[in-house]
């Protein structure tokens, strides 16, 4: 609960520090004292959105700070270790707010985003207003309003997810199907030119290979006659050739072969000639013998690069380029061999989303059929006693428009009323007036209080438009909820504020150049003078002092 709310320099409050208890806490005051205002600052420090306007003026930035103690809130302490955030001792929520516009928010100490706050601040606190008089009238509210008495807004949201998944799961398969003509109008091509491509079978450096071969075939007189006139001039010819000069001018210089410098260098130069012109005979001699100028080869020579060549001018690509094009074709055609399979897994996982859903939604189906007659028998006898006597209340669900597997289930929430007796029971927004939509709104909020697992409830100002008797049995209403955990209770009605374990006043407290607000705890004789005032106005009498004594009496007994 909470247990501490420190605000500095916000709007008209310069400091305030309360410290807060269990039970039931009134806080009242005059008009334009600011009773709203700690809870607005309290709003902060649990997320709500804001600007520069809020700091003091002459202030340089906002500060508050509001304390919790977790002991009976099980979903706050798990939020928290799960982030690492928890520590020893109560949890501190601050938010910072500068002149400049700058919001920084901290829990525990720790800088946090306000969506964490805000978070957080959901298990900490149900704050109700007056301004839900009017989102009562929605039928999103509806369904919250019923999910949060069944306890089943955790399978909502799973509701939620699977239908977001189920559609989003749909909307690719759609996009795969679309391109499906496409694609496998793609696939055959891809297949029929891989074909000949595998059929052509080229090796990665074959065309190199063959264009070599081929020339050679060409050229073969050519080619041979000039071996052959090479073999003349190095070793054949008898008027003279290359080896057998060699041989005649080592020969020569044999006869000086103690010699040593320049004509030593020159005989062993002339020796490694003579050797390297034999091998080159004998590699050209082995050239001839192995040759062959076959006509028939070289007719399949000239057809296997003429497939070669074709096949590359069909693909514009070069000759050269034939073995990577293949490889690209290849990976293409997997791609799409891929978008087969994803497509069959698509639509298997498109079912099993919708199974999923159909699941969850039955389950929450069943939870809501339940609650609703719970929920309806609840707010009916609460209305009749807030002055409604006859009235009826029923909470309707109609099944959802036929289609998609719509987010909030399998049906539409309606609460529809019936404000007297005799008259058939028609939706809120049509029959309801202000005051009715008040007693409605209260005491749907004060039933769905009762289920809620945030143990600090907040109503600011939700009896406005109930007097009289209806506003004692509200102050009840309200003491009955702060006996199972804590109540804030902003009221301008002395049948309300009797009913309080705890009173806080709120008040200005004019110094000689400003005015701020200030908020005491008031005691037992404090609390009937501003219950009498609340009863009678600013001058206080016996009788309404009295009255104010019998009130909270009563209200204790």
């Amino acid at each position: 609960m909470l247990v501490h709310l420190s605000v500095h320099n916000y709007a008209i409050v310069e400091h305030l520090d309360l410290e807060l208890k269990r039970g039931m806490s009134v806080i009242s005051g005059e008009t334009g004292a600011g009773k709203s205002i700690m809870l607005d600052a309290l709003g902060l420090a649990l997320g709500d959105r804001t600007d520069s306007s809020v700091v003091r003026l002459g202030a340089d930035k906002a500060d508050i700070l509001a304390s919790f103690d977790l002991d009976d809130i099980p979903d706050a302490r798990a939020w928290l270790a799960e982030r690492d955030l928890d520590t020893e001792g109560p949890c501190i929520l601050r938010r910072v707010i500068t002149t400049e516009g700058r919001s920084r928010g901290y829990i525990n100490g720790t800088p946090c985003p306000q969506g964490d706050l805000k978070a957080l601040g959901e298990l900490l606190i149900d704050i109700h207003s007056q301004h839900e008089h009017q989102s009562l009238l929605k039928p999103d509210t509806h369904r919250r309003l019923l999910d949060e008495y069944s306890g089943s807004q955790d399978l909502a949201r799973q509701v939620q997810l699977a239908a977001q998944r189920w559609r989003q799961t749909r909307q690719t398969l759609e996009r795969l199907s679309n391109s499906s003509d496409e694609q496998r109008a793609r696939h055959q091509l891809l297949s029929y030119q891989l074909e000949e491509l595998e059929n052509l079978a080229l090796a990665e450096d074959e065309l190199e290979q063959l264009e070599q071969e081929h020339k050679n075939l060409a050229n073969a007189e050519q080619l041979l006659g000039a071996c052959r006139q090479v073999m003349e001039l190095c070793s054949e010819s008898d008027a003279g050739n290359v080896l057998s000069a060699l041989t005649s001018s080592l020969q020569r210089l044999s006869a000086f072969q103690n010699q040593a410098g320049a004509l030593g260098e020159a005989a062993n130069l002339l020796a490694s000639a003579q050797i390297q012109v034999e091998e080159a005979v004998g590699e050209l001699n082995r050239f001839i013998d192995h040759f062959d100028a076959d006509p028939q080869r070289q007719q399949a020579l000239e057809e296997r690069l003429d497939a070669i060549y074709t096949l590359a001018r069909k693909h514009r690509v070069q000759p050269t380029e034939l073995v990577s094009l293949q490889q690209r074709l290849l990976e293409e055609l997997e791609g799409l061999n891929a978008d087969d399979e994803a497509l069959e897994r698509l639509t298997e996982e498109l079912a099993a989303n919708a199974r999923h859903y159909e699941e969850k939604a039955g389950e929450l189906s069943r939870i809501r059929q339940a609650a609703a007659a719970q929920l309806s028998s609840a707010v009916e006898n609460e209305i009749q006693r807030l002055g409604m006597p006859g009235g009826q209340f029923s909470v309707t669900l109609k099944p959802a428009a036929e289609g998609d597997y719509p987010p909030y289930g399998l049906e539409q929430v309606e609460f529809l009323v019936s404000a007297n007796p005799g008259q058939p029971l028609r939706p809120l927004a049509k029959v309801a007036s202000g005051g009715e939509l008040s007693r409605i709104s209260l005491a749907i909020q004060v039933i769905t209080a009762q289920t809620s697992r945030v143990p600090t409830l907040v109503f600011d100002e939700v009896d406005v438009g109930i007097g009289g008797p209806t506003a004692e049995i509200v102050g009840q209403l309200l003491r009955r909820l702060g006996e199972r955990g804590q109540v804030l209770t902003v009221t301008h009605l002395p049948q309300v504020a009797a009913q309080g374990h705890h009173h806080l006043f709120v008040h200005k407290a004019r110094g000689s150049d400003e005015t701020r607000t200030a908020v005491a705890e008031l005691d037992g004789s404090g609390r009937i003078e501003e219950i009498a005032r609340m009863l009678g106005g600013v001058d206080l009498t016996e009788q309404s002092l009295a009255h104010a004594r019998q009130m909270v009496g009563a209200a204790q007994s």
